[in-house]
């Protein structure tokens, strides 16, 4: 099935005291990415919560914003330990002193140090992490919900265009040995008339005949092309995680029609493998969205 690796999802989790509010965005990335924008303290419960955000996404840009509240307050304030900011200025000046170092210091000599700021509510992750979780795993549901209905339309759209370059590949398999033919036909009349009373060998004809033929032989090709929108297909409503095989597959169904392209002698074909190229394109401009 299908996912989209754009959507967008919130969840909130609320008790007496506290409410918890998850934002999570994800837009299209080659791997999982996720960016986490946590309070102080809740650095220590960063791993915990991307392991909860890698068991439900697998690919992705995710952006993860967690506003906590506490009887209507944020909690995200800031609050300055005095003493180890006094502990850090006086080994500064010892420094200074030792050094023979006469620069003032300035204030983003202490900003830097991150040992003198803490939290107001540095053990609110111990008594309300599960209802921070709660909002999250609220979120991502949401975003998978997203996801999956933009994915559900992302099908359609690829089946659709699947669907054209099998009816194009139908006219190219009747076509193909016909063009042969007809081609080996109007060889056949423009020697006549370069040779005009010249009696023509028919064994050589013959022979060229099957050369061309050889040449022009594109059966191999369309199987191949047929076998690869098979699997294209089967991976679209089976896999979990299709967009990478997808993208693969799309690389193949190329190939396969630019060979053809190469090797017809027909114009209707050529024609029609232009047309098959240009919505492969389409679908692999598509697939770059899906997970």
């Amino acid at each position: 099935m299908a996912y989209s690796m754009t959507g967008y999802g919130k969840g909130i989790a609320e008790n007496k005291s506290l409410i918890v509010e998850a934002e999570v965005k994800s837009v299209n990335s080659r791997y999982l990415d996720i960016a986490l924008k946590l309070s102080s303290f809740l650095m220590n419960k960063e791993y915990e919560l991307r392991e909860l955000i890698k068991s439900k996404i697998k690919r992705g840009k995710i952006s993860v914003l967690i506003t906590i509240k506490k009887n209507g307050n944020s909690v995200n304030n800031v609050s300055i330990n005095k003493e180890n900011l006094k502990n850090y200025l006086s080994s500064i000046k010892e420094i200074k002193k030792t050094a023979k170092i006469n620069e003032k210091i300035k204030l983003e000599h202490l900003l830097i140090n991150k040992e003198f700021f803490e939290s107001g509510d540095s053990e609110l992750y111990e008594k309300e992490f599960a209802l921070i979780k709660k909002a999250i795993t609220s979120a991502l549901n949401n975003l998978i919900k997203m996801k999956k209905n933009e994915g559900k339309e992302l099908a359609k759209d690829l089946i659709k265009r699947i669907q054209i370059i099998e009816e194009k590949l139908d006219e190219i398999e009747k076509g193909s040995g016909d063009s042969v033919n007809e081609y080996f036909n109007k060889l056949k009349e423009k020697v006549k008339l370069l040779l005009e009373d010249v009696n023509i060998d028919e064994d050589r004809l013959k022979m060229e005949l099957a050369i061309i033929a050889d040449k022009a032989e594109i059966t191999e090709e369309c199987v191949r092309l047929r076998s690869h929108i098979k699997f294209f297909m089967d991976s679209l409503e089976k896999d979990e995680e299709p967009g990478r095989k997808l993208n693969f597959l799309c690389q193949e169904m190329n190939r396969e029609t630019n060979t053809i392209s190469s090797k017809t002698i027909s114009t209707s074909i050529t024609h029609s493998t232009v047309l098959i190229k240009e919505e492969i394109e389409k679908i692999r401009e598509q697939i770059q969205n899906i997970e």
